[in-house]
This record gives structure tokens, C-alpha cells and sequence, in this order.
């Protein structure tokens, strides 16, 4: 559906206290300078708290001081994201705050989560994605009039991946509600030292300008364990497998992928399958989970479109560094956890994310592709034997 939405106030939040002199200068890792400059989006949708709303008469004027406080006091600890980027050396972390932006929204939180648009949920977060400007983070809270209210926050990827910016949702709410109990670590360029030698280096090419449409695949709890018993009896005979429901469902997509969009393409096509890898757990010694930046790589793992046999094993060599635990719904500011998380297209196509639903047991797949690949993928019979879906147009 078409959002209707009007600003109802800008400002920079800034931090409670002012950020040392000592630690003015935040230095990007060299993970961080291969990123392109370019903005991690989420929104976290929440319903009225018929408990919390009792607070005040003035719903909006009570979640906007909460949220607001809260942010700056969290600041203190997660102070270059009150800073700007400068260049692809380090961030200035000036203390000129965050942009926190408020909008109306002229319709019901459900009219939304009934018919989500992608091109629709732009309107929700605070600024562009492509990081044409240099903030580190940026916030907008959206007020439907039902009393619902949607978080679009957009993180820097030349600061921070996926594990960081939940980290850092997760403080700030545990810090709405009064709580304060994760402290991040900054050092990530120690273990990454920057370097100057990227001088004509743009990583920002690597980002699509092509139509993309970003497509959700939802699988039932009953649908993966299908799954997980399809692909155990296409594994190894002598030695079977029994697949994770990542494993499972990672090798499905990629098969339908391949049947949809390949046919064209001859039996003996290569395909290269990359999996974003957690490097935290897996450094020697560990780093803790509150370490603050890019921590991570790329798994890779080369298929053919013909291959059927050992495909789960292949993808299990590689899935199996990847951390199954991703806690996104666990975003309490005061008043629940989010009753629903939302994203927007990123430019990158052949892309999928998988996140849990809300109730643990099944997962949502969201799909980024080409348009002709997306209508091609999202007509294949057997895809949508499993799946249930909803259109998104990016």
C-alpha cells in the first residue's frame, strides 16, 4: 500500500557526556575500509503496550523522551556513532549526535505488516541507504495512529556489521528500560590494521545500480523439517547427513535458484556461494561478542548447477562457521519485543537473509535478485510447494 507520512521533528541526539579527547579519533579497521560506504538498514515494529501507555496521557511525547535519553546516554559508550565518517582512515568522533527524526504515519501499523512494500518502508528509516553522508547512525520513529510505532534505524557498514548494530539496539533498549549491561570493545584495527594502500580503491562498485526486487519466503516449522528429510536422503548414501535447517533450506534456494534462472546456461555452470562468517568465536584466543565493527569474512563454496549429490556437505563445510544464534527479537525498549522486523532492498543482488520468525520456529527467507530473475524465481512450482510468500517490490 502507499504510506502517507509527514515529519514531525529533527534533531542530533547527543551524547550525555562529552567523549574524552584521547578518544577523538576512531581508526577503521582494514575489514572496515573494504566496505562500501553504504547504510545497514532494520525496522522493528511494535504494537501499543496497553501497561506502558498508562504512563502518560501523551503516548507520543512519553516514547520520544524515553527513546531520546536513552540514546544519549548510550552515546557515552558508543561514542563514534555520534561522530562523522571523515574519510576511509577514521571517524571524527566530534559528539555532533545522531540524526533523530520523528514522523507521523497516516495509517494503522497493520495496514503494513498485511501488505509490505519495500519501496514503502524507505519512507520509515531516517535517510538514503547508499551513504552519500558521512553519519554514522541514523534513527526514525514512526507513530501510527493506531498507537503502534515503527524503529527504521541505518547503521554505517564502513563501522560496523550486522552482530554490532544489534548489539548496539540491544544496549540502547536495555538502557530504555533502565538496564546496563553490555560494554563494546573498540578494537577492531588492532586485530585489522588499516592500511594506506587502498588510494583508487572503490568499494562502492560492487554495488548494483540494476532493478532489483526483494522478495520474502516464509517456511513453516513442518515445511524445514520436510526440508531437512530431503535433503538427508539426497546426501551421501553410504554416509548420510542430516542437515541443519540452515543447511536444508540453503541448499533448496540455491537449487531453485539454479533450475529458475539457469536453464540457458549449459549443465556445467560454476556457482560461487558465499556465506558471511562470525570471526568473533572463531579467533584464536575468541574475542567476545561485544567486540564493535566489520568482524567477519566471506565462506565460499563452488557448486555446479548439476550437482545434487554431497551438495549438503559442501554447504555444510561452510554454513558450519556460521553462528545459528541471532537474537534480533529480543529489542525490548519498555513496551515488548517487536512484533515483526522489516527490511529494505540493499543494492546487492543474488542476496539472501534469513531470519528466525517471530516465534522461533520457522524462518523468513528474504530474497534480493534481478526483476526477470525474481519472476522467474518466484513462478517455480516446487519453490512455492514450500514456501508461503509476500510480494515486495524494491
Amino acid at each position: 500500500m502507499k504510506v502517507e507520512l509527514e515529519v514531525i521533528s529533527n534533531e542530533n541526539v547527543k551524547p550525555s557526556s562529552p567523549t574524552p579527547t584521547h578518544l577523538r579519533y576512531y581508526q577503521l579497521s582494514f575489514l572496515d575500509q573494504t566496505f562500501p560506504p553504504m547504510y545497514v538498514p532494520f525496522l522493528f515494529f511494535y504494537t501499543q503496550n496497553d501497561a506502558y501507555s498508562k504512563i502518560s496521557t501523551d503516548i507520543t511525547k512519553s516514547f520520544s523522551s524515553v527513546l531520546k535519553q536513552s540514546l544519549s546516554d548510550v552515546l557515552t559508550r558508543y561514542y563514534p556513532l555520534a561522530g562523522r565518517v571523515k574519510d576511509n582512515i577514521n571517524v571524527d568522533c566530534n559528539d555532533e549526535g545522531v540524526l533523530f527524526r520523528e514522523a507521523q504515519v497516516k495509517c494503522e501499523l497493520s495496514d503494513i505488516v498485511t501488505n509490505p512494500n519495500p519501496a514503502e518502508f524507505k519512507k520509515f528509516l531516517p535517510c538514503d541507504i547508499d551513504g552519500t553522508h558521512n553519519l554514522t547512525f541514523a534513527v526514525q520513529v514512526n507513530y501510527f495512529t493506531c498507537g503502534g510505532i515503527a524503529i527504521g534505524a541505518c547503521i554505517s557498514h564502513k563501522i560496523a556489521d550486522g552482530t554490532s548494530f544489534i548489539m548496539f539496539m540491544k544496549t540502547w533498549a536495555a538502557t530504555a528500560r533502565g538496564e546496563t549491561d553490555i560494554y563494546p570493545q573498540f578494537q577492531a584495527s588492532t586485530l585489522f590494521p588499516p592500511t594506506s594502500t587502498l588510494s583508487g580503491f572503490q568499494p562502492e562498485t560492487s554495488m548494483i545500480q540494476e532493478k532489483l526486487v526483494l522478495k520474502r519466503f516464509v517456511f513453516s516449522s513442518a515445511t524445514i523439517e520436510a526440508l531437512k528429510e530431503k535433503y538427508a536422503e539426497s546426501s551421501d548414501l553410504e554416509c548420510p547427513l542430516h542437515p541443519s535447517r540452515v543447511e536444508a533450506l540453503s541448499a533448496f534456494l540455491w537449487s531453485r535458484y539454479v533450475a529458475a534462472t539457469q536453464e540457458n546456461c549449459g549443465h556445467k555452470k560454476l556457482n560461487l556461494v558465499l556465506f558471511a562468517v562470525n570471526l568473533r568465536t572463531r579467533m584464536d584466543p575468541p574475542l567476545s561478542e561485544n567486540y564493535f565493527g566489520n568482524i567477519f569474512r566471506v565462506a565460499t563454496v563452488i557448486l555446479s548447477s548439476e550437482e545434487r549429490y554431497g551438495l549438503v556437505g559442501k554447504l555444510r563445510a561452510a554454513i558450519r562457521k556460521i553462528d545459528n544464534e541471532f537474537p534480533i527479537y529480543e529489542m525490548d525498549f519498555g513496551w515488548g519485543n517487536p512484533m515483526w522486523i522489516g527490511r529494505v532492498s540493499l543494492p546487492f543482488k543474488n542476496v539472501v537473509v534469513f531470519l528466525d520468525t517471530k516465534s522461533g520456529d520457522g524462518i523468513e527467507a528474504w530474497v534480493s535478485l534481478k526483476e526477470e530473475d525474481m519472476a522467474k524465481f518466484e513462478s517455480d512450482t516446487e519453490l512455492l510447494a514450500y514456501a508461503s510468500t509476500t510480494t515486495l517490490n524494491a
